[in-house]
């Protein structure tokens, strides 16, 4: 187990891939009138054997103070909400701790050698284990089919489009195969169907959500139908969701899962739910401990819990918006419209530049994070393909941002104290999460901004809100409706090319999309566009590990994203918990929890 005092950085290179090897009825009652709650519970038509250990655990409550909004990962891209649905619906391929490919639904993962993968690398084909839907219904390659229709569908507003970038066309060769094409040899055909970010979800279920709909389809998004461990009982948007047991999951007859009930608890903060799991007992875990590290250091002393933590390719940044946010452009607000509405002075590299190099990155790691975080210049901050050209901004640089301004022409003409640039002042509103270290950070960086004559206006929006996706909701970091917003992202697998897609110009998030893209910033580059199609087809391990640091190197000196640190994840269990291994920083922290144990005394 990984404790956070003695923290191991877990990389993998993409050949463990090709080493990787195998592993009722369903009701849902109509929402409340606010939409808000949706109740599942599951009756098999023949009960299932579920075995003597199965369910037999009682209950377990999981703390996510950032309440999920729903149990749906492709409406949302925040992790909240791949959280909540990874115990649910399940993908073909899932990743270890250590970064390693393995099979979730799949039997194996399809690679040359087993004959899964094409030689040419223009086809993958995967093999589904003979699994059922928490309904009682056979899992086939309809469903894996139709999950592609779903995310490829423009109207959906598909968080995780990137993910399916390249295919050309999903077909079931028979119920149990699934056979993807890709436009030309893709190197790392493991993007689609793999991690908690693409599961694959019920045809039945789902097939009258697809495009405009899908939003509206609470009891879906509320409470999917699933091959996973557990089921949903009660779901309460930014509030709770309740879970059974599935007694028709597939390791029932190995006593799995072990907890009859499941309670993700949301709401409070960070702080709070350290405290509940590591100093009052009231909870078992507690995910995303962003916690001054002293504090969690003298709570953890207690010994009634213990802090974990773990690398991946998290990085905490700031977005700079590249299109105009003014409330006065109405419909066109923060919307990209083939260029014609930039930003009225972040558009300029050497502005962002500035706001970069005033920052203290170090500073920002001793107050939030210490051992949990390490300065970075970087989007893409793992090997093998690490950049070392932004190195420049790990020192603060308050004298050199001030001449750079002066030199691009943002200077204080009338004494104010702020910067004019072409007519327009040098004043930017800052938004982030409500969380207490990132409004510390946000207290620092505002401080070092308007040393430099840059105002700042300092906003924080709870969460569940920010994270939610709601397309209704103009709080959301989709809408980015300010100048900059800071949160922290990362790959959903060792390989950065299905992150780095997250920037191509067709992953912006617009109205016609119901601003589900990833392409948060708005960045529009058809350089990086055909730099990225180049990765897409590039074989050899160096050359990608080279175009990764192009692309990296693209996106930070374009000014469009100002990376700042890079974060482990932190969470904690209560040391009733047993089996529950390593802190998972690649793929969903709940990876394992139908091994998941207590031990009492």
């Amino acid at each position: 187990m990984l404790k956070r005092s003695k923290l191991l950085i877990i990389f993998a290179v993409i050949a463990l891939v090709a080493a990787a090897c195998g592993d009722d009825t369903s009701e849902t009652t109509p929402t409340t009138s606010g939409g808000t709650a949706t109740t599942q519970g599951t009756t098999a038509t023949t009960q299932p054997d579920v075995g003597s250990a199965a369910g037999s655990g009682g209950n377990i409550t999981l703390l996510q103070w950032q309440a999920p909004t729903a149990v749906n990962p492709y409406l949302s891209g925040g992790t909240k909400e791949l959280l909540a649905s990874s115990i649910v619906i399940e993908p073909l391929g899932e990743f270890t701790p250590a970064g390693e490919l393995v099979p979730k639904l799949a039997a194996e993962i399809p690679t040359i050698e087993n004959g899964g993968l094409a030689a040419d690398q223009t086809s993958i084909t995967w093999t589904l284990k003979d699994t059922v839907w928490s309904d009682g219904t056979p899992l086939t390659a309809d469903d894996v089919v139709f999950t592609y229709e779903y995310c490829t569908t423009e109207a959906t507003g598909c968080t995780q489009s990137s993910l399916f970038a390249g295919i050309t066309s999903v077909e079931a060769v028979d119920p149990l195969n699934v056979k993807i094409t890709f436009e030309g040899p893709t190197p790392y055909p493991y993007n689609a169907f793999v991690s908690y970010q693409a599961p694959v979800i019920q045809k039945a279920q789902f097939e009258q959500c697809i495009g405009a709909a899908a939003a509206g389809c609470t009891d879906a998004n509320f409470g999917p139908i699933g091959t996973g461990p557990y089921v949903v009982r009660e779901f309460r948007t930014n509030d709770t969701a309740l879970y059974d047991f599935n007694p028709n999951y597939r390791g029932n007859a190995d006593g799995q899962p072990f907890f009859g009930e499941v309670l993700i608890k949301g709401g409070g903060d960070a702080d709070a739910s350290a405290r509940s799991v590591l100093q009052l007992g009231e909870a078992d875990y507690g995910w995303n401990l962003q916690v001054d590290p002293t504090v969690l250091d003298n709570l953890e002393a207690t010994g009634i819990g213990t802090v974990f933590a773990g690398f991946a390719s998290n990085v905490e940044r700031l977005m700079i918006n590249q299109t105009n946010p003014d409330p006065a452009l109405g419909d066109l607000r923060s919307v990209y419209g083939d260029g014609n509405n930039p930003h009225p002075f972040l558009t300029n590299p050497n502005i962002v530049k500035a706001l970069s190099m005033a920052i203290d990155r170090q500073t920002l790691v001793d107050v939030g994070y210490k051992s949990g975080g390490t300065p970075t210049c970087n989007v893409w901050p793992a090997p093998p393909a690490q950049s070392t050209n932004n190195d420049d901004c790990l020192v603060q640089d308050i004298e050199g941002a001030k001449a750079l301004l002066d030199a691009e022409g943002a200077v204080d003409t009338d004494g104010d104290g702020v910067r004019e640039y072409n007519g327009a002042r040098l004043s930017v509103l800052y938004q982030t999460s409500t969380n207490a270290v990132r409004q510390s950070n946000q207290d620092l960086i505002k401080a070092w901004w308007e040393e430099i004559g840059v105002e700042t206006e300092l906003r924080n929006i709870d969460a569940s809100v920010f994270f939610g996706g709601d397309p209704a909701s103009p709080d959301t970091y989709q809408k980015f409706y300010a100048d900059i917003e800071m949160y922290t992202n990362g790959s959903g697998s060792v390989d950065p090319q299905a992150y780095m897609g997250n920037w191509v110009q067709a992953e912006m998030p617009t109205p016609a999309n119901n601003f589900g893209g990833q392409n948060i910033q708005r960045f529009a580059s058809d350089e990086y566009d055909a730099l990225f199609s180049e990765l897409t087809t590039e074989s050899d391990l160096a050359k990608r590990a080279e175009l990764t640091i192009q692309l990296n190197d693209m996106l930070v000196q374009s000014g469009s994203m100002v990376p700042m640190i890079w974060r482990a994840s932190v969470s904690a269990y209560s040391n009733e918990i047993q089996n529950q291994g390593d802190l998972n920083a690649w793929d969903s922290e709940y990876w394992n929890i139908h091994e998941w144990t207590r031990v009492v005394g």
